[in-house]
């Protein structure tokens, strides 16, 4: 049982193409059920991605010892999930001022919960 899930948000951009756009939709409509069982051996209990255009934004909920290093392939990766990396990265492109097409970690700016929980003290 998990007794706290720790949040991380990311962000990345769609190339700028119509089409690629429509793939990267109709491709998490149904995401492979390796990878889905991958993200789950990580320690992510729960992942959303949100898209405006060819913004994306993920948030994931994780074990308390969650590592983004889980998420590496290695050696004991199912082919099917190096396979969708592979095909997700070919979609994707640098946020302005990155250096890759990876998702980038975003600043946490405001959580009402935190501030609310300050106002009772």
């Amino acid at each position: 049982m998990i007794t706290k899930v720790m949040r991380h948000c990311l962000s990345l951009d769609l190339r700028d193409d119509p089409e690629v756009i429509a793939q990267y939709d109709r491709y998490h409509e149904a995401v492979w059920p390796e990878v889905l069982d991958a993200l789950r051996a990580s320690g992510i209990v729960d992942m959303t991605i949100w898209r405006r255009d060819t913004r994306l934004v993920m948030l994931i909920e994780t074990e308390p010892d969650f590592s983004f290093d889980k998420l590496v392939a290695g050696a004991d990766v199912h082919p099917r999930v190096t396979e969708w990396n592979a095909l997700m990265a070919s979609f994707q492109c640098p946020l302005p001022g990155a250096t890759s097409a990876e998702w980038q970690p975003m600043k946490l700016a405001f959580n009402m919960q935190a501030q609310k929980k300050g106002d009772e003290s």
